[in-house]
């Protein structure tokens, strides 16, 4: 019995390393039928500003599996990212990027790297919620919930213990995002507590992120948010070797996506020197997941001895250590030719049938929610004093002005003649104490229309469980 699989061609060099990719999976005999679906660039530039046909959808809902080459999303024009959208409505909530060395094969100052980047894959900046507030100011908003959070982190804890890793390493920056970031460490700590047998360590991204381009070999799972992880994990390809040699597997519940880490590169599209490895890699961890461990063996072990007798297309190739700067056709049919052979220098794969990681979220119980205040934002071109006179006596019941704050720094009270002021401002009202009801909101809005000030948002401000659910303004 055949499995279907959705392909995706993609653009710029994804044609060229797809049909490569094919090839090799047909030769090897894996078990697969392919059915091609029109996604990227010629679908947005159809006029559809998602780049997916409805009709692809169901295909992809029928196969639950997509093997994707590289796509462009245009620039400008409202065009929202491809890759985003099918990861979050096929909920892949887990980017698994394993990166490793081929030395000597492959030049490296990290012989002994072999990590693993699991990122969160539908959350933080990546919602791709923004606006613009003010002629000056624009806004992302970064999400992160629990649920996601604990989502991954079990995910890479549950990977390690199954694939015998040894550690599992969390990266975020909650010395400034201390809610947000400061979510996904909490989590991260309470759950390390379930697995004794797996050591953990916690990095700050930006130290992390140094260690990584210049120790990798310290680390063994890392687990991050998604934008971070989006960034390490082409730091971590690069120092191993090559972006052009790392595969990336997107795992839901019920769907899995497979590509290469890079993108579509239209600089070198049809030129026939595009490096195949990363999607053919990226293949090797679909028939993995499909239970296609003969195939897998075969396809990495001939892809191994390939790179071991110095076959390297240019992106890899280094004289003194490479043997022959190939075309991806040349690298194509040489691993085809090592199909069945095993590598002699580098360490040869022998795949076992991969164990499914099952996630299973721990119930929780709602925490009370109290609101206790607002922020104002507003698009004001004066100074800080100018504006906290026309506010600062506004009062209902218990609820005043505690501060105005500029790009987030306090400037109000006590302000500082040397700070720059844009023209995006936020007044934030509390309630000594008590608990600050919806209606005195909508008076306190009323009340800056009557003294035409141009309100561009609100945030409430909340308690939970009699703890602040919102940040401090700096310097308050």
């Amino acid at each position: 019995m055949t499995i279907e699989v959705a392909v995706a061609r993609g653009d710029g060099i994804g044609p060229e390393i797809m049909d490569s990719t094919l090839e090799i999976l047909k030769k090897v005999g894996a078990p697969l039928s392919f059915t091609e679906i029109e996604i990227g660039e010629k679908v947005y530039l159809s006029g559809n500003t998602s780049g997916i046909a409805k009709e692809t959808w169901d295909v992809l809902k029928r196969t639950k599996i997509l093997l994707k080459a590289p796509i462009t999303t245009p620039q400008g024009g409202g065009y929202k990212s491809l890759n985003v959208t099918i990861r979050k409505t096929l909920g892949l909530f887990a980017n698994v990027r394993p990166c490793r060395s081929y030395s000597p094969a492959v030049k490296t100052s990290f012989p002994k790297m072999d990590l693993v980047i699991i990122r969160e894959n539908e959350e933080d900046l990546y919602a791709g919620i923004e606006h613009r507030q003010t002629d000056e100011t624009y806004q992302c908003l970064k999400l992160v919930t629990r649920s996601g959070c604990e989502r991954i982190i079990r995910y890479a804890f549950e990977y390690a213990l199954i694939n015998g890793r040894k550690k599992v390493t969390c990266m975020t920056k909650d010395n400034i995002m201390k809610l947000t970031d400061g979510l996904f460490h909490k989590v991260f700590n309470e759950v390390a507590l379930e697995y004794p047998t797996i050591q953990n360590d916690h990095y700050i991204i930006d130290i992390g992120a140094a260690r990584l381009a210049t120790d990798p070999e310290r680390f063994d799972v890392i687990v991050t948010l998604n934008l971070y992880g989006d960034i390490i994990s082409d730091i971590a390809a690069e120092v191993a070797g090559s972006v052009g040699l790392a595969g990336s597997a997107n795992i839901g519940t019920s769907f899995s996506m497979f590509e290469a880490i890079h993108g579509s590169a239209p600089d070198i599209a049809g030129k026939n020197i595009a490096n195949p490895s990363a999607l053919l890699m990226g293949s090797v961890m679909m028939l993995l997941h499909l239970g296609l461990a003969k195939e897998a063996t075969q396809v990495q072990n001939a892809l191994l001895k390939t790179l071991e007798e110095g076959y390297h297309t240019g992106d890899i190739f280094e004289e003194g250590v490479s043997k022959k700067k190939v075309s991806t056709k040349e690298f194509t049919e040489q691993i085809l030719a090592n199909l069945g052979q095993k590598p002699k220098i580098l360490a040869e794969v022998n795949f076992a049938t991969e164990k499914k990681v099952d996630i299973k979220l721990k119930d929780r119980a709602k925490e009370k929610k109290d609101l206790v205040g607002v922020d104002v934002f507003v698009d004001w071109s004066k100074d800080a004093d100018q504006l906290a006179a026309k506010i600062k006596d506004f009062k209902i019941g218990e609820l005043s002005l505690k501060m105005i704050t500029n790009r987030g720094l306090k400037v109000w009270p006590d302000t500082n003649p040397d700070t720059i002021y844009t023209d995006h401002w936020r007044c934030r009202f509390e309630v000594s104490t008590g608990i600050l009801k919806h209606e005195d909101v909508i008076k306190l809005l009323g009340f800056f229309n009557d003294q035409q000030i141009d309100f561009i948002k609100t945030e409430h401000l909340y308690n939970f469980s009699g703890v602040h659910g919102y940040s401090m303004g700096q310097g308050q």
